[in-house]
């Protein structure tokens, strides 16, 4: 209980105690001292972005870069055949990843580093698509389950940057500033040098440099089944490997051993990009004028031949509805194509992404917009990039949201769910896409975080 006497004194305290803070604080109350105050400083109104990758799809051959998915440190834990939805790779956190390629259980990173270690892979190894990896002397691992630095014999490493990476069924090309290196299968050529009868590929340490690109400026590379695919700066296309379909556009149906010229219409043409993933293939040029050669069993190409297939490129001559082309993907047996508007059109057999009614078209398809995200509040959302697989289908909007369909098997969608699906539906990732790479049974993604 207080006395009189302890309230006067508690009261006398108080005042003590307001006049120290008034002396100390005189210079904030007073006007003429505003510019001694000092500056917080609060969150930007851009802030700072951070790369991140994602990863969903089969995960029991430790293409997805997670060992924890297949041999999990817990053992009341079993291990993950598939990964229903996205999935964050730790591996991301720790190395500049600048692009990413998805093979037929195995994946290849492209990192920014100033050592030898700028390209990692994981996943099956029976053919050295990922280097030779072995725990100890002469004892080459078959399969790798986080991703491992893939031994490239670089001239200047903390120079040379690597440019892209590209996977095919069994093997690898690597574009650097030094050149392009190919590793793995190469039973068709697809790895640019002389096919071995009977060639051992499993524990081999062959990585070849490819002689007749090396004074082309390779800028991007690109892979089917077992045919490789070279872009050069002046917009020159190159092609080697397995071209059985006309995959490789040199005109002959036989496995060409060291990249040639892609002939026919794109010959002179500066081409901006080039696509396949299986034996179709697509390119366009800065026009925006579509060009395709390959199989043609499913009408791909139809509006250039009957014939099913092409072995040298020819342009496509599409309706005028469709409109300048600025992206291209193709899959097994289905065609992608984007235009300036945004629009995204498919044609071909298979899921061609407007419902199950729809499973084979001669001619381009426009996908609905709104299946992509424009709506009565959203009027201006364009899709910006497409990608593909043998059957599964992306397109990314301008707001970075990826939307997936095709076929579904072990969850290859990453929709957490595994039906087909035959309308586009919104993949559940918490940052933007920027790029994806679409194996037979797996998804990488590069993504940026929304702060």
């Amino acid at each position: 209980m207080f006395t009189n006497k302890c309230r006067n004194e508690c009261y006398k305290s108080y005042l003590g105690i307001t006049q120290i803070l008034r002396n100390k604080y005189k210079k904030a109350v007073d006007p003429s001292h505003v510019n001694e105050l000092p500056i917080f400083q609060y969150a930007s109104s851009e802030p700072k972005t951070h790369k991140r990758i994602y990863t969903w799809g089969v995960a029991a051959h430790g293409a997805q870069g997670d060992g924890e998915f297949v041999r999990p440190k817990n053992r009341s834990i079993q291990p993950k055949l598939a990964v229903k939805r996205p999935h964050r790779l730790e591996f991301g956190e720790f190395h500049d990843v600048k692009d990413v390629s998805c093979g037929y259980g195995f994946s290849v990173f492209a990192v920014k580093s100033k050592d030898n270690n700028k390209v990692f892979g994981c996943g099956l190894n029976a053919t050295s698509q990922i280097g030779y990896q072995s725990a100890r002397k002469g004892a080459p691992l078959e399969i790798l389950l986080e991703p491992v630095p893939i031994s490239i014999p670089y001239i200047n490493p903390s120079e040379t940057r690597v440019r892209s990476v590209a996977c095919g069924r069994a093997h690898t090309v690597v574009a650097t500033d030094e050149g392009v290196f190919t590793l793995g299968h190469n039973g068709y050529g697809q790895c640019g040098r002389r096919i071995i009868p009977n060639e051992e590929y499993f524990g081999s340490k062959i990585v070849h440099k490819v002689p007749e690109l090396q004074d082309l400026d390779v800028t991007d590379v690109v892979c089917g089944q077992d045919h490789s695919i070279f872009l050069c700066k002046t917009g020159k296309v190159l092609a080697c490997g397995w071209s059985a379909d006309g995959q490789t556009g040199v005109s002959h149906y036989d496995n060409q051993e060291e990249p040639a010229e892609v002939m026919g219409d794109i010959q002179g043409e500066k081409i901006v990009k080039v696509a396949t993933s299986a034996d179709c293939v697509l390119a366009i040029n800065g026009n925006g004028d579509l060009f395709g050669w390959g199989n043609n069993e499913y009408g791909q190409l139809n509006s250039a031949t009957e014939d099913m297939q092409l072995n040298v490129s020819r342009i496509l001559k599409l309706p005028p509805y469709v409109g300048k082309i600025i992206d291209i993907a193709v899959g097994g047996t289905v065609c992608i194509i984007l235009n300036d508007r945004g629009s995204v059109f498919t044609w071909g057999y298979g899921l061609l992404g407007k419902g199950p009614k729809l499973d084979q078209s001669t001619n381009p398809e426009e996908i609905p917009p709104t299946l992509f995200g424009k709506s009565e509040l959203n009027s201006n959302r364009k899709v910006r990039k497409i990608f593909a697989g043998i059957n599964n289908f992306y397109a990314v909007n301008d707001n970075g949201d990826a939307y997936a369909w095709g076929r579904n098997k072990d969850f290859s969608l990453g929709l957490n769910h595994n039906k087909n699906q035959y309308f586009p539906l919104k993949v559940a990732l918490p940052c933007r896409v920027q790029k994806l790479s679409v194996g037979v049974d797996h998804t990488i993604a590069i993504c940026t975080s929304y702060t």
